[in-house]
């Protein structure tokens, strides 16, 4: 019997593996694959504080995982099936064994929602990114596509015109999703400009991306745009395929918290990226994952 379960080891996971190892509670953390989650796999991080020159995603996770476990923290890599946490002792099933601890907290982080074009995979951390606050200095002085017609795309395009001389946004309709505001400031932005009503159709290159096919959806006439990388801004999915339907979602699946990550069960908090949050960031992930513990060993007390 855990004190608490932590399921995902991203960013939020491991810190609350930290704190909640730290604090003496009997810790596990399950996580089905490497951990640090998206952190792990960026090449560099550049705004997480404390490292003025930056620091590269998969040695920062290994720092967070390393203390998680010289805390005490117990890893169980394997894969989250299903979970139980309806009653006083909450259950996580993987697919070898069910799990038992008094709380939970779900920390299995969510997902850029892809293109699924052709060149997307192959060139997954050589120019396409998901991510403009993370990776857009490193397009500086080149030339860009976004891809999407959210307030993530136009805000993060807007962005990226701090560091590329040119920002295209590919979007599949003349109309935007996002704010007017946000359209506005983009449009009146010198170094973006549009292809509407067109969708990207492949991303092109050879050791890293140098073009972009684009269809226009309307007259079907396709045409290459030369550019330097590809920032996909389609939504996200939470990773909560193991969720069932005792947790209170919002409309796109992201766990519904509280101010202190409380779900609407007892005992079960929800950190970082898979919760309904209007940042997902690593710092963010750490703060919530820090709360969560915090949390927990609240209600363990009582």
């Amino acid at each position: 019997m855990y004190d608490v379960i932590i399921v995902g080891a991203g960013p939020a996971g491991l810190t609350a593996g930290i704190y909640a190892s730290r604090g003496g509670l009997k810790t596990a953390i399950v996580e089905m694959g490497m951990p640090g989650g998206q952190a792990a796999s960026t090449e560099k991080i550049e705004n997480y504080p404390g490292f003025s020159d930056g620091i590269g995603g998969y040695e920062l996770m290994n720092a967070f995982h390393q203390q998680a476990s010289a805390f005490g923290a117990e890893f169980i890599f394997e894969q989250v099936q299903r979970l139980d946490l309806k009653g006083e002792v909450k259950k996580v099933e993987t697919d070898a064994q069910t799990i038992e601890g008094r709380a939970v907290i779900i920390a299995a982080g969510s997902k850029p929602r892809p293109l699924g074009v052709p060149g997307e995979d192959t060139f997954h951390g050589r120019g396409v990114s998901y991510c403009a606050t993370c990776d857009g200095a490193f397009f500086r002085g080149k030339k860009v596509v976004v891809v999407g017609g959210g307030d993530a795309a136009l805000e993060e395009g807007i962005y990226l015109t701090k560091f590329a001389d040119q920002v295209t946004i590919v979007h599949r309709r003349q109309g935007f999703r996002a704010a007017q505001i946000a359209v506005k400031r983009a449009q009146d932005n010198p170094k973006i400009k549009f292809e509407l009503d067109a969708v990207v159709t492949e991303i092109l290159g050879s050791d890293h991306v140098e073009g972009v096919r684009i269809k226009n959806v309307k007259s079907g006439e396709e045409k290459e745009i030369a550019i330097d990388g590809v920032f996909v801004y389609v939504g996200t999915e939470p990773n909560a395929q193991f969720l069932e339907g005792d947790l209170d979602v919002d409309e796109r699946g992201y766990i519904k918290t509280d101010a202190l990550l409380r779900t609407n069960l007892p005992g079960v908090y929800a950190a970082g990226d898979i919760r309904t949050t209007p940042l997902r960031q690593v710092a963010t992930a750490v703060g919530d994952g820090a709360l969560a513990a915090v949390e927990v060993e609240k209600y363990l007390a009582e």
